[in-house]
């Protein structure tokens, strides 16, 4: 018998999903990472937000509650069956969203996401074009990045920080950023990798059962969130010595102050990974994104 048979994903015959498990399906709590890092862009944009608030709301909007709730109503849908053995509370396999109607929302939001990027111009359209695919080549076959503990996080990381980054440089600047936000947006975008690889740890059962190679499933929790920790810290490493370089001394120790709190964070997590992981999502990214800002408002000014 077929994992597939085995996993009963309808529980219920509601045909019509539930307003609350609806809302839970897109997950607001995952909209602030790219709402923030297209918050960061315009700021390293330098350019006045005055007479462009329209623009920059509008790409609020579509960077968290729509792009990103329809990259995790697709996720959701892709990952019924592993979320079947991890949580089968979610709104998926607990049948509060039942049928396919996880796949049409995923569908009508992605419809949504292009339209509402039109009206951002031929740089926020062809970024939204972007994080759409980037969005479904994450979770969906035949790609299905997220097998990989490599690409997955990779792809998510740079989805999630570097392209909203960029994208809100580019429509406040009306052309592309320059070298410095480039730069410094693919640096803390490749540091969001270890923030995705410390997120695997709560599926680690239903990853190894499905065969998703994530870092938890394939190093252990104890390399694997070593590994986090380095990737996370290296990166702002390199932004501390560039924001140095570029003649921002000030700004410097402000990111290397808040990577110091991370620092410190890390050795409270490498004492317990599984334990003490959803302590530091809550804790120590805080610092991350906040040297986001910092790093933003320096090559901004």
């Amino acid at each position: 018998m077929s994992v597939t048979s085995d996993l009963q994903i309808e529980t219920t015959t509601r045909r019509w999903p539930e307003p609350r498990a609806t809302l839970r399906l897109i997950k607001p709590v995952t909209w602030f990472p790219p709402m923030w890092a297209y918050l960061c862009g315009v700021v390293s944009s330098g350019v006045s937000p005055s007479g462009h608030w329209v623009l920059i709301i509008l790409g609020v909007i579509l960077a968290g509650p729509v792009v990103c709730g329809m990259s995790q109503a697709a996720n959701d849908w892709c990952d019924r069956h592993v979320d079947a053995i991890n949580e089968p509370d979610r709104p998926i396999p607990s049948g509060r969203i039942p049928g396919r109607w996880g796949l049409y929302i995923a569908l009508a939001m992605t419809g949504l996401s292009l339209l509402l990027g039109y009206q951002l111009g031929p740089w926020g359209f062809g970024a939204t074009i972007l994080a759409v695919a980037a969005a479904w080549a994450y979770s969906a076959e035949p790609i299905r990045a997220k097998q990989s503990g490599f690409w997955g996080p990779g792809l998510c990381g740079l989805a999630y920080e570097t392209l909203p980054w960029i994208t809100g440089a580019a429509i406040l600047s009306a052309g592309a950023p320059q070298a410095d936000v480039i730069i410094i947006a693919v640096l803390y975008g490749i540091g969001a990798h270890g923030i995705m690889t410390l997120n695997d740890f709560k599926a680690v059962a239903g990853d190894r059962a499905m065969g998703l190679r994530s870092l938890p499933v394939t190093l252990g929790p104890a390399r694997a969130a070593r590994l986090a920790c380095w990737i996370m810290a290296v990166p702002q490493a390199v932004v501390i010595g560039l924001l140095t370089y570029w003649g921002h001394p000030g700004y410097a120790l402000g990111v290397m102050a808040m990577l110091a709190v991370q620092l410190g964070a890390m050795r409270v997590l490498l004492r317990d990974p599984e334990g003490k992981t959803p302590w530091y999502q809550g804790m120590g990214i805080l610092f991350y994104i906040s040297g986001m800002m910092i790093a933003a408002t320096a090559i901004g000014g």
